[in-house]
Parts: C-alpha cells; structure tokens; sequence
C-alpha cells in the first residue's frame, strides 16, 4: 500500500486549486482498472455471445423454459459490459474523463443501473422455476412453457429499465466533495436493495426450500429402499441445481464488497476524500463486473447437453433442431432385452411369436 496524503503542504492559491480538491483521493491502481476492464471486456462479450448463440440453440431445440431464463441473463450480462464496463469505465472515466455533456453522463448512468438491475433480476425468475419445479413437479408442468417465460422475461426487462430511471439523477461518488444529500441517501439505499439485499433474500429463501426438500427426498430414499426405486421422488442434487446454486453464490460473493463499500461511503468516510474508501470502491467494482463474464464457466463445468452445444458452434455445426425419436417398437434392436420387449405390449408380441395353428397353416380346399 502506498500512503497517499489526504492533504498537501502546499497553499490553495500556490497551486490554484479549491480547498474541497485539496483533500481529493487518488486512485492508487493507477491504469490497473483500465487494463482489467479492457480484458475483461475483451474476454466477455464474445464468450457471453457463443453463450447467448448455444443457448438459443438449446432452447430451440428443447422447448425448455430454463433456457429461455439463461438466455435473459446472458442477454442482461452483455448490456452490463457494454453499458458499465465500455461506456461507464472506460469511455467516460478513462478516455473522457468525465468531461462530457451533464446530460449525456446522467443518461448513460440511468442505462448503467437498467443494465445493472435487469443482469441480476433475471436470475430471479430462473431461481423460481427451478424452486416450483422440485419442490411443486405438477404445478411446473402446467406454468412453465417456453411462451410465459418470454412474457416473464419481458417483464422483468421493462421493469428493470424503468427502475433505472430514478438514477439519472445519482450522484459521481469519485468527483463529489460534499456530504451525501438526503437524495443521495435514498438513492444508495434503493439501489443496494434492488442490486443486493431483495435478490440475495429471494435466493436465500428458495435455495434453502430447495436443499431442504432433497435433503428429505434423500431420508425417504434411504427408508424405502427395499420397496425399490419408485418408492420415493429422487432427491439427488440434480445439474441444473447445482448450476442454479452455483450462479446465485458466485453473485453473492462477487457484490457483497461493493454493496459494503457504498454503505461506508454514505456515512463513514467519502470516496473523493479518502484513498483507502476510493481504492477499497475500485477493487469491489472489478469484482462486481467479474459477475458478467463467469457465467459461461459455470455452464460447461455443469452442463453436458451445453458443452456440446457450444461444440458445435465452434466448429460450425448446425446439430439437430430437435430430440431424437424413439425407435417404434416394431423397430427395436434385435440385442434389446426380452423383458423391454414385452412391456406394455405382451400380448401383440404373443401373438406374433406363436406359431400357426394347423387349422391356420392348411390351404382351403
């Protein structure tokens, strides 16, 4: 850590500055944040991109409404970096250095918190349908379909833009010397609630429903499992939970820096007067923007049918628009085993395989 001074030694009018920029804190990464956003904006999209182009694929191919749900975050996440990340750190902070027209920089504030929240709000639905479809099985197969998660997805994305609103009019926290106003205040604590605490409470909630219904699927198994393997819904943590848990801890962990830090900055210390606050602000912000580029990772750690999807997009294959059918019955292998055979349909083949009678095998006369 370098030991910035808060305050010079020099008088106000030696250097012809303000009394409130003589107490200004200096950013001690220097041009580090510059070249981490350009990674990572150079690594993001064109991963959110194959990620958004899989998962059309999958999507198209199995009517699921969960694809439909990543599909939304991905989208989210993609407008996150172009919003925040190109337009946000590195044209107006980097290049411009915030000397741009008030209005433009207020507008693209309020597009930046849109992005923002429909990025994390789009998680909400999918972490609702995966809840309904463990914890409620019959109730999924009737309210979960490709075409009401669309209106769900369109939902959340016009209320996420008009959340964003409110925020044109918050305030520069590495330029502003003055004490948060009581706009400012309210502004914080809306944003921290949208961004952070409703989300994270709404996850808490349904993943704990969730572990705790197959937790109790498990103990049913183990008691029944001399009555054989239908004697209880499976309880095993499936993939799809598992990349669900897997997205909303990685959220989590990844904000809960920067909501702190916003907090502290609203009624301990000021970012534009101490370095510490200003440094502790930019290191949560990297962390917080990693939340839009690691998502592509989740899926091909967890999701076969995903990497393969991925596979063929790489390689440019179109791969099939839908499932595999099932061969017919009178179609089977002729290794298929004798008991598959005969299920459900014992008499037809019962019938086929016995011999004619010699009443049936003589000609007529």
């Amino acid at each position: 850590m370098i030991d910035w001074p808060n305050v010079t030694a020099s008088g106000p009018r030696e250097l012809g500055l303000k009394p409130e920029e003589l107490q200004k804190s200096k950013c001690v990464l220097g041009f580090i944040p510059v070249i981490y956003y350009s990674v990572l904006l150079c690594v993001g999209v064109p991963v959110n991109v194959l990620t958004a182009v899989a998962l059309a694929r999958l999507a198209s191919r199995t009517k699921k409404a969960l694809y439909y749900y990543l599909l939304a975050v991905t989208g989210s996440d993609i407008l996150s970096q172009l919003f925040i990340i190109f337009v946000g750190f590195l044209l107006e902070t980097a290049v411009f250095h915030r000397d741009v027209p008030s209005l433009l920089l207020h507008s693209v504030s309020a597009a930046e918190f849109a992005a923002n929240h429909a990025s994390i709000w789009s998680t909400v639905p999918l972490t609702v349908d995966r809840y309904v479809a463990l914890c409620h099985p019959l109730l999924h197969r009737q309210i979960s379909y490709p075409a009401r998660a669309r209106k769900i997805i369109a939902v959340v994305l016009a209320l996420s833009l008009v959340s964003g609103v409110p925020f044109f009019w918050w305030s520069d926290m590495w330029r502003n010397s003055h004490a948060p106003t009581a706009r400012d205040t309210v502004l914080i604590w809306t944003h921290v609630t949208i961004i952070y605490f409703l989300p994270c409470s709404i996850f808490l909630v349904l993943n704990s429903l969730i572990i705790r219904t197959l937790m109790v699927r498990q103990r049913q198994q183990r008691c029944h499992e001399e009555c054989g393997p239908k004697s209880a819904p499976p309880g095993r943590l499936g993939k799809t939970t598992a990349m669900l848990l897997a997205i909303t801890s990685v959220f989590s962990v990844l904000w809960a820096p920067r909501t702190v830090v916003v907090i502290y900055h609203l009624y301990v210390s000021s970012v534009h007067r101490d370095w510490r606050v200003h440094l502790a602000y930019d290191l949560s912000n990297m962390l917080a923007m990693l939340n839009t580029a690691v998502n592509f990772f989740l899926y091909c750690f967890v999701s076969k049918p995903f990497r393969g999807a991925v596979r063929d997009v790489v390689l440019l294959r179109g791969g099939p628009l839908y499932p595999r059918r099932a061969l017919p019955q009178h179609q089977a292998p002729n290794h298929a085993s004798i008991s598959s055979l005969y299920s459900g349909n014992h008499k037809r083949w019962q019938r086929e395989s016995t011999p004619l009678s010699p009443r049936r095998a003589t000609k007529p006369s």
